[in-house]
């Protein structure tokens, strides 16, 4: 009887401390998703609206010719994926004159922030050491990181990243 409560008790702390470790460990959002950036139109980007469906964030420059291959790209992938939640945002690691002059020539579907400098230091909390371009991280829908990308994406590396 008594080995029977001892193993009870043992059993009942158990399932106490796992339940506390799942409270500690829930999943919050990253530090990204309390940034807001200027927009090239003159709104506001605030990157919390995007919580609930997964997001591709890019990091991209006007002076950056991977950067401009790359987004007919994600501007296509964009368009694809409401359907399936997908969305993307691009971060602009420039001022806003030259990415509205670049978004006038070639017009972008997706939201678009003006980072600047700050972009580039976000890309590096993002795990972009070296702070190339373009760069892209992946979210869940519950703002986790999942997974990163430097360098610029091609059709094959984009669904791989992706999946």
């Amino acid at each position: 009887m008594v080995l029977g409560l001892a193993a009870a008790g043992g059993a009942g702390a158990l399932g106490l401390g796992v339940a506390l470790w799942r409270e500690r460990v829930a999943p919050s959002p990253h530090p990204v998703f309390m940034a807001r950036f200027d927009r090239p139109d003159g709104g506001e980007l605030v990157m919390a609206s995007y919580l609930g469906r997964p997001l591709l964030l890019n990091f991209w420059a006007t002076w950056c010719p991977p950067c401009i291959r790359e987004m007919p790209l994600l501007g296509e992938f964009h368009r694809r994926q409401p359907a399936v939640g997908w969305q993307v945002v691009g971060l602009a690691a420039d001022a806003g004159a030259p990415v509205r002059e670049f978004i006038q020539r070639q017009p972008v579907p997706f939201a678009i922030g003006l980072a600047g400098f700050q972009g580039v230091e976000l890309s590096r909390q993002l795990g972009n050491e070296g702070g190339g371009l373009p760069f892209s991280a992946l979210f869940d829908a519950d703002g986790r990181l999942l997974r990163t990308h430097v360098g610029e994406l091609d059709a094959q590396r984009l669904a791989d990243f992706t999946r």
